[in-house]
């Protein structure tokens, strides 16, 4: 029992060190042009998105165009190919 009481207190003291560290993490490179890349795909990724759903919005217009116009409606006297 001395043995599991002393690995659990011993877990979390040298649990409590790694948050009393002051060590920075950084997230985004710090020289000027990696930035600028990273950027730039964030960019064409972001106009991508906006692209498709503009397209997504043009192709629903189109549906909606057909079926005003009846067009997807079957008609009856369509001659068939035997």
């Amino acid at each position: 029992m001395k043995r599991i009481i002393f690995a659990v207190s011993f877990f979390f003291a040298n649990a409590l060190d790694l948050f009393a560290q002051d060590k920075a993490i950084e997230v985004f490179p710090s020289a000027p042009y990696d930035r600028f890349i990273i950027f730039q795909a964030l960019a064409l990724f972001w106009i991508g998105i906006i692209g498709l759903i503009v397209i997504i919005r043009m192709k629903l217009r189109e549906i909606e165009r057909i079926q005003k116009m009846g067009i997807d409606r079957e008609q009856k006297d369509t001659p068939l190919l035997d």
